[in-house]
């Protein structure tokens, strides 16, 4: 047991090192290439479609583009952007900030090419309902040879999007600061879900429209209120975090020196996994939106890494560091430093507003993995005999209790690789289609005065 263990954690280090992250890169360059970052142009045009009050009754589709971008920031915005970025400070030091904009600034146009495709090559599933993602689009783009390339990425869903991870951290963080039994919180996160998910993609629409907004709102708010208390360290963080990104000194009094390689690779390597540009799972979530025109879903979802990294992740980066940078890069446990960070800015308000954030953030992520994770059950079983909505419902359910209550280190680890190896199916036809993408951009641009 422990040699699978050991052995899965070094895989999951490969894969989520540097083969993914040159891989990801160059798609980035190639789509750049193309793009020369146009839907950047666009960007207020996307927040404008947001709230547009026209509807098109006639369009494919089933929730709007609101509740599409809620939809797929349930899925990236979790305990990622609180712990994992407090680890990555830890790791790659402040300098890592600057790389992790810079990888959230290319995301931003990669996120763009993958969900206007996805929009573009829609299929149906099962029960007839419109769905899109790498399977739907590889389908579609070549028919025969391409079947297996849609397969493999639905069967990596299948585990890759399962939510074990994230309750599982929620029940370490509840049992550690409420003292509340793991199983209660596995058995409450998997009946509400299980409610949720009986509602189909319209219910989680709605829950995750109204969530997303709040644990936002709640959580920006406290970082901004601790900012504002310590906002004459600011602007020397802002200093050091550009000039570390680019010598590599340590600002901890000499105690840890990174090289500029480590620090960008941290940096970009943070940005990827939280923001999940070019990994094949959001564009399944804005796939679902009611429209006929894909490029318009593809404004939308590029405020996506906007929102996820560029904004969350550098308002956690920014508290762990003007709060107790010293101690931070010290600690080895992200949510353990993050709570740390809010209690000592706050008191003990601080851990019960980061327990808000906590628990909403999971949550949330829990059900976007399920939109993702059901998606990919469809596309694979097709509603046939023991494998329909309510196998699912349970199935996933399960794993949520399993996850609330179990060590399965092998098991997070299975996961990781799978969520990984998705890259490679969606970056193929993300790459192998960019031309059409950005001959319809340019035709909307033109057509909208962009």
């Amino acid at each position: 047991m422990q040699f699978l263990n050991e052995l899965t954690a070094l895989i999951v280090d490969y894969i989520w090192g540097m083969p993914l992250l040159v891989f990801l890169l160059l798609a980035n360059l190639i789509l750049f290439s193309y793009s020369k970052f146009l839907p950047l142009k666009g960007f207020f045009h996307a927040i404008r479609i947001l709230f547009e009050k026209k509807k098109n009754d006639e369009a494919k589709g089933q929730i709007s583009h609101f509740q599409a971008l809620t939809n797929a920031l349930s899925g990236t915005i979790g305990l990622g952007n609180i712990s994992g970025v407090s680890i990555a400070i830890m790791q790659g030091g402040p300098g890592a900030i600057f790389w992790m904009w810079l990888a959230a600034f290319l995301g931003m146009n990669t996120k763009f090419y993958e969900c206007t495709l996805s929009v573009m090559y829609r299929g149906e599933d099962y029960k007839g309902e419109v769905q899109g993602g790498p399977m739907y689009v590889i389908s579609q783009i070549w028919p025969g040879k391409g079947k297996f390339l849609a397969y493999t990425f639905a069967l990596l869903g299948l585990f890759g999007t399962l939510g074990i991870f994230q309750i599982n951290q929620l029940a370490d963080f509840t049992e550690y600061n409420y003292h509340v039994p793991r199983y209660i919180t596995g058995l409450s996160c998997a009946l509400i879900v299980f409610i949720i998910l009986k509602g189909g993609i319209l219910r989680i629409s709605q829950v995750t429209s109204k969530l997303v907004p709040l644990m936002g709102i709640i959580y920006i708010l406290t970082c901004l209120f601790i900012l504002f208390l310590h906002i004459e360290k600011i602007p020397l963080l802002i200093q050091e975090i550009f000039s570390m990104a680019f010598t590599g000194k340590s600002v901890i009094g000499g105690v840890v020196g990174y090289s500029v390689k480590e620090i960008m690779i941290t940096g970009i390597k943070r940005a990827t996994f939280s923001n999940e540009a070019g990994l094949g799972t959001a564009p399944m979530a804005h796939s679902n939106a009611k429209t006929n025109e894909p490029v318009k879903e593809g404004y939308v979802a590029m405020l996506g890494p906007f929102l996820d990294t560029i904004v969350v992740c550098t308002l956690t980066s920014l508290t762990v560091l003007v709060v107790d940078k010293e101690t931070s890069f010290l600690d080895s446990s992200g949510i353990i430093l993050t709570t740390h960070v809010f209690e000592n800015a706050l008191g003990i308000w601080g851990r019960h507003l980061l327990g808000i954030s906590v628990l909403l953030f999971s949550f949330t992520t829990i059900i976007g993995m399920a939109n993702y994770n059901e998606k990919c059950w469809n596309f694979v079983f097709k509603g046939k005999r023991f494998f329909q909505e309510t196998s699912f419902i349970f199935y996933f359910c399960l794993t949520v209790l399993f996850g609330a209550i179990m060590k399965m280190d092998i098991v997070i680890n299975l996961m990781d690789i799978c969520y990984g190896l998705m890259t490679v199916p969606n970056i193929i036809i993300m790459v192998f289609m960019a031309k059409e993408v950005t001959r319809n951009l340019k035709m909307y641009n033109k057509k909208y005065d962009i």
